[in-house]
């Protein structure tokens, strides 16, 4: 399931055709008795409280000692995001054809000679909570569940590969057979499409090696390895039975089933939670714009300037100084463009899920999109995106080493999400998970952020140095002026504090199973209500920087433009805090590895977050200190 290309032609849109279909997604029409593949994927745990949460084993590893196809497995390509997200699909042995063999018990094979160390290894597998991931014409298999709030039916992809529950608890029992049941739709006489995979595991003792299959369990024999004994050899026959179901589901919403909403309710809960704070901030900003603003702004004007006296006060008495270089404005401009080319991307990755293009068939497409938007938005000049903001924001602030400034834009950001992710890498590697990235794959990343983004961000920032500096509405004098001491509430990290706690809360419930998504193996596809509430985190955070800015200036505290950074991203602090919550209350993480794996996963995601709403807090305070100074009279 290569992720493919996404194109489109004019002429093609008038060409009539049955029915359209994103590319990679397109439904297989198959015939009776032809075959129907089933892949294997890396066993992943499917509980949140998983010691080894993130570490994943290949279906193939030796330990294992799963069932091989005749001639070995090979492995799938697969897509740049399934990689790193850790999939490892390969063929199987499983032999099963459309409309044939329907309720035929089957052996896939039988294991024999599995020591000690194996057994002890399936069987943590098992008490971790790990679960087989099969992929049969681009669906997951699964197992049938009720929603006990609503009563619904529904898919949870993946299923147990033993049973440490109940009796089980000491000692596990391994599944060794599966009840297979596929379910059909035959859109057209003669022709059949795949609408749902279902699986029922089961632990089947007994004489492992006798001649006949057998796929009738018992709770009274199940199937345990023993851990114990000095050279202690045992056997595991595998077996499995398929049976054909035809349901009504057509082949375009065979996903409905799977992708199951967990009371939507709360959902709507946090989008208009979200849109009440955005309404009643807007409120409140306007009301001092418009009222203390512009009344401040008549009084100013009103002001006879051919007398000798000038009664200035508040933010008039900084407009000298309000536009003056900062400290480290080259590091500043470089965050502020690095997070423009973020915003930029992820903007764009939401549009293509809204519109349909990240089918859940395409494995890793969200990921992929994302690491190629982000490489080819580092040039895109009507985007105002990488290089071309960094180099505008460092010409408007004084920076004169331009060229310093564009390579450190095309290239401070990828080392160090490189860095981060070379050292999880090594941890995974150390720990045994097949989730490590192949050293291709991370040649392959390398190319895209040093070999395309670096270039293109470089011809950007010569774009952003050719446009040069925004003139400022006001002049700086060349003397600063003196600093009063600053209220409490408006030292910086106190004013982020203070600031982030409305964009957090405002995507506090979709975050939740953000996190779930990317630490408990659980798929997300809610994006209309993640690009919803994404607006309204932006919106959320661009008032209230303004908010805080204009206190700021207020105080006579003309060093605005690293506060607005600041106070913009707060938001970053408190989502450090809440993922180290989650870690505390869902997760229990019992080796070293796994609590580097988490602390580095978290922040990488709290270091994006800080970017992405840094700039806009940014960008929205440059914009409202150039409207309110440009609507005064300066003598």
């Amino acid at each position: 399931m290569k992720w493919k290309a996404l194109g489109f032609a004019v002429p093609l849109l008038f060409v009539s055709s049955n029915a359209f279909y994103l590319p990679g997604a397109a439904p297989h029409d198959y015939e009776r008795g032809e075959a129907v593949q089933v892949y294997v994927n890396a066993l992943t745990p499917m509980l949140t409280g998983s010691d080894n949460v993130r570490l994943v084993n290949d279906y193939y590893n030796p330990k294992f000692r799963f069932c091989e196809p005749e001639g070995g497995h090979r492995s799938v390509s697969e897509s740049l995001g399934s990689v790193l997200f850790g999939d490892r699909i390969a063929t199987s042995a499983y032999d099963i054809r459309m409309l044939e063999r329907n309720a035929t018990c089957q052996t896939l094979c039988i294991v024999k000679d599995i020591n000690i160390e194996e057994a002890k290894f399936l069987n943590d597998r098992i008490r971790e909570d790990y679960a087989f991931n099969w992929l049969i014409d681009g669906l997951p298999a699964a197992e049938m569940k009720i929603d006990v709030r609503t009563g619904d039916l529904f898919f949870d992809m993946g299923f147990n590969l033993g049973n440490d529950e109940g009796a089980y608890k000491d000692v596990p029992a391994l599944n060794n057979h599966y009840e297979i049941v596929m379910k059909y739709h035959q859109p057209t006489p003669g022709k059949y499409r795949i609408v749902g995979v279902l699986v029922w595991p089961s632990s089947i003792g007994g004489s492992q090696e006798s001649d006949d299959s057998v796929c009738e369990s018992d709770p009274n024999t199940p199937l345990i390895l023993k851990e114990d004994g000095n050279d202690l050899l045992q056997t595991v026959r595998y077996t499995y039975r398929v049976s054909w179901e035809e349901s009504a589901t057509p082949w375009a919403t065979r996903w409905d089933n799977y992708l199951h909403i967990f009371d939507p309710r709360i959902h709507w809960f946090s989008l208009v939670n979200s849109l009440v704070i955005v309404v009643f901030l807007c409120v409140m900003v306007s009301m001092i714009l418009l009222r203390n603003v512009s009344r401040d702004i008549h009084r100013y004007n009103a002001i006879d300037l051919s007398e000798d006296v000038h009664e200035d006060w508040g933010w008039k008495l900084v407009h000298g100084e309000v536009f003056r270089t900062p400290q480290n404005p080259a590091v500043l401009s470089v965050m502020v463009g690095n997070g423009a080319q973020l915003c930029a991307m992820v903007g764009v990755t939401l549009i293509f899920a809204l519109l349909g293009f990240l089918s859940p068939s395409n494995r890793g497409s969200l990921a992929t999109i994302m690491i190629v938007v982000w490489s080819f938005f580092g040039m895109q000049v009507p985007l105002y995106v990488g290089g071309y903001v960094s180099s505008r924001t460092y010409a408007t602030m004084g920076g004169t080493l331009r060229k310093r400034n564009a390579f450190l834009t095309a290239t401070v950001m990828p080392t160090l999400v490189f860095g981060v992710v070379f050292l999880l890498n090594l941890f995974l590697i150390v720990a045994g998970s097949s989730g490590a990235v192949p050293f291709g794959t991370m040649l392959t990343i390398v190319f895209l952020w040093f070999g395309i983004s670096a270039p293109l961000s470089a011809i950007g920032a010569y774009f952003g140095s050719k446009h040069g500096a925004i003139p400022n509405p006001v002049r700086v004098h060349p003397i600063p002026r003196q600093i009063p001491p600053t209220p409490k509430f408006l030292r910086p990290w106190v004013a982020a504090i203070l600031s982030g706690i409305l964009p957090f809360g405002a995507a506090f419930v979709e975050l939740y199973f953000v996190m779930s998504s990317l630490f408990a193996s659980r798929a997300y596809y809610a994006f209309g209500f993640l690009a919803l509430t994404a607006g309204v985190v932006s919106l959320t955070a661009a008032t209230v920087t303004i908010l805080f800015t204009y206190f700021v200036l207020c105080a006579e505290e003309y060093r605005w433009q690293w506060r607005a950074f600041l106070s913009g991203g707060g938001s970053a602090i408190w989502l450090l805090a809440y993922g180290l919550f989650y870690w505390a209350s869902r997760m229990s993480l019992g080796s070293f590895s796994s609590v580097v794996l988490y602390l580095g996963y978290l922040f990488l995601l709290v270091l994006l977050d800080f970017l992405v709403t840094g700039t806009i807090g940014f960008i929205a305070a440059y914009w409202a200190v150039r409207r309110l100074y440009s609507a005064i009279r300066i003598d």
